[in-house]
Formats: C-alpha cells, structure tokens, sequence
C-alpha cells in the first residue's frame, strides 16, 4: 500500500496557526505584483512555494494548455524539470494525480510508494524522500496547473505543510488567473496591431483596399492551414527586414 498523506489525518496534527498565517501573508505579498508579467508571476510562485510550505527544497509550477497536456514554467532548481518530465513522460505521478480528481497529493518517505511503480525507483534513485502536489484552479478558469513541491531532505511531511499549501493555492490560483487574463489581453492588443500593420504593407504593396487586404490574409491562413496572427507577423517581419531606401 501507498504512503500518501490523507488531508484529514494531518488536520488531526496539532497546527501552529501563527506560522501558517505568517507563511501566508507574506506568500500572498510576493505573489501579487500588479504590474508583473505572467512569467514574472509564475516565477515568484514558485519561489514563494519553496519558501511558505516548510519540508520542501524544491519547488515548480506546470500550467495546463488548451489541449489539456502539462508543461512545466517556473522551477527554482532544474532538477525540478527531471522530476517534472519524468512523470509527463511516463504518464504517472503526484503531479498528474494533482491535476486530475486527487487536489492535493501528499507523499511522504515515497521510496515505499506503490502508486507509480516506474516513476517512483527513477526520482528515489536522484534523491527525491517525499513530495507534494497541489492544483491550482479558480471557479471561472477551471484547472490553471499546479504546484509540485519535492524535498530532498526529509522523508516526513511537516504537520502544517498540507494547510499551508492549501492556503496558498488559492492566493496564487488568484494572482496567476489575473496574470493569465492581463497576459492574454496583452497579446489580443498585440495580434491586432500586427494583423493591422500587414494589412497596410499589402495595401502598399498591391494597390488593395483594406477589405481586400485582409481577404487576402485569411486566403492565405485558410490554404495554408496556418493562423492569420501567424501570417500577419511573417509579413511584418519580412518588411522590417527588408532594407531602407536610399535618399537621393
């Protein structure tokens, strides 16, 4: 049998409820940056995970595609990366268990698990003793990715290493949909502004109207079974390329 933590037997623990506010107040203070980028926030995730959730050395953050397939963006070690490929690639682990029904998978002293018979001797062989993974997801934007946390230092899981984490998902679910959505807005404004300026280089180009301009984008997009933002921007970098007339 497997070693996993169940949530109610570490509620049963007694708690220190001054660290685990104190974790997450300042967690929350690092993770919202109004003015940062999605990568910038992802980051700090990460970085805020190692450090609020006591137990853990190592921490990442893996986002979900549209494709529902997992991909790992901020880590504070590369042997984050190791771990995180290895159960992408074997289709096993606490972080895909995480992403999926569990929420929360807690897996302390994991040489003894069971659960993933080829995962577990791959990451025990590189060291891993325990290991965390947390979904991170909000009501209006579904499942966003999730935290994996993995300790190369102690087998046991801290009795307030499950509060903590949970308590921090939702601040950084929070922060991370309000990066998604400021970064997603960001490039919406950018395809316009693209798609805009090929239309005036055909324009220019072609003696075309602006309706015909953009017909011809999406002829092009259709027969080339490529998307119209991707032909636009080829045609804007081939005209940023190309080189200045001479005066005379």
């Amino acid at each position: 049998m497997g070693h996993a933590c169940p949530v109610d037997d570490v509620n049963r623990v007694p708690m220190s409820l001054d660290r685990i506010t104190a974790s997450i107040v300042e967690a929350a203070q690092r993770i919202n940056q109004p003015d940062a980028s999605l990568d910038d926030t992802l980051s700090a995730i990460a970085t805020a995970a190692r450090d609020a959730i006591p137990g853990f050395d190592l921490a990442g953050i893996s986002t979900v595609d549209a494709r529902g397939r997992s991909h790992t963006r901020a880590v504070t070690d590369p042997l984050v990366l190791t771990f995180d490929d290895l159960q992408y690639s074997l289709d096993e682990g606490p972080c895909l268990d995480a992403l999926g029904v569990s929420h929360v998978v807690a897996v302390p002293d994991i040489r003894h698990e069971q659960r993933w018979p080829r995962y577990v001797p791959e990451v025990v062989r590189l060291g891993l003793r325990s290991q965390m993974a947390v979904k991170l997801g909000v009501d209006d934007a579904g499942t966003l990715g999730g935290i994996n946390l993995y300790s190369t230092v102690r087998d046991d899981i801290d009795p307030d290493a499950l509060p903590i984490a949970e308590l921090f998902a939702m601040q950084a679910a929070s922060a991370l949909g309000n990066a998604v959505r400021i970064d997603q807005l960001n490039q919406a404004m950018h395809t316009r502004k693209v798609i805009g300026q090929a239309i005036g280089i055909l324009m220019e180009r072609y003696d075309l109207t602006e309706e015909r301009a953009f017909r011809f984008l999406v002829r092009a997009s259709q027969s080339g079974n490529v998307k119209v933002r991707d032909i636009a921007q080829r045609l804007v970098d081939e005209g940023n390329q190309r080189p200045a007339p001479r005066p005379d």
